[in-house]
């Protein structure tokens, strides 16, 4: 996990403190991953949103992505309590974590290639420590190939698709879906019971 004031990308850093100066009583740091311990699921997204995780505390709080995802999370039997878009609401996941690519809120939602690869060196070790694991759900392409990466995978040998499953060394398997964002659900691009159907294939692919 990087410190509060990770510096190892410089224009992530500068807008930390911008966020911190204009919003003194938001999170403004690199938020820590949520959810059970002993997860056998691991959800990887993309950055943590400025008016959501940033300003929450907590991955996918605080905006509607987070509305879908709990909800479908609390469908699949994977989370417990109501989520109101507030860090203390009470949610809790069981048998699921979620983690992000980056861990610091980008401008405008846009990581960089190099922010992407700098902040990879703490998804490996996180996933590592999970002893349980057996699926990874990676929400959109960036999520996908920041997973791929971390375990030394052929890109070329695994294009995204929504649904699309890979093994990856180490046994694991990774499980890509459309990430739950504003834009792919106010298009249509994802749909509930789309997002519904790859939690159903995780569980199924638990085994």
């Amino acid at each position: 996990m990087p410190s509060p004031d990770c510096r190892l990308c410089p224009r992530l850093a500068a807008y930390r403190r911008e966020q911190r100066a204009a919003h003194p009583g938001w999170f403004n740091a690199p938020v820590p991953s949520f959810g059970d311990p002993g997860a056998w699921l691991a959800i990887v997204g993309l950055a943590r949103g400025l008016k959501g995780a940033n300003r929450k505390g907590r991955p996918f709080t605080g905006d509607s992505a987070g509305g879908l995802l709990y909800e479908t999370l609390g469908r699949a039997g994977l989370a417990r309590g109501s989520y109101t878009g507030a860090a203390d609401d009470g949610m809790r996941l069981k048998g699921a974590i979620i983690l992000n690519a980056v861990r610091c809120v980008p401008p405008q939602n846009r990581p960089t290639t190099k922010e992407i690869g700098a902040c990879r060196r703490f998804l490996r070790p996180e996933l590592d420590g999970l002893s349980n694991l057996k699926v990874i759900v990676a929400l959109g392409t960036i999520a996908h190939g920041s997973v791929l990466r971390a375990y030394g995978a052929v890109m070329a040998r695994h294009a995204f698709g929504h649904a699309a499953e890979h093994a990856i060394p180490g046994g694991q398997r990774l499980l890509d879906s459309y990430h739950c964002s504003r834009l792919n659900t106010n298009t249509g691009r994802l749909t509930p019971t789309m997002f519904d159907a790859v939690f159903e294939r995780a569980l199924e692919m638990r085994g």
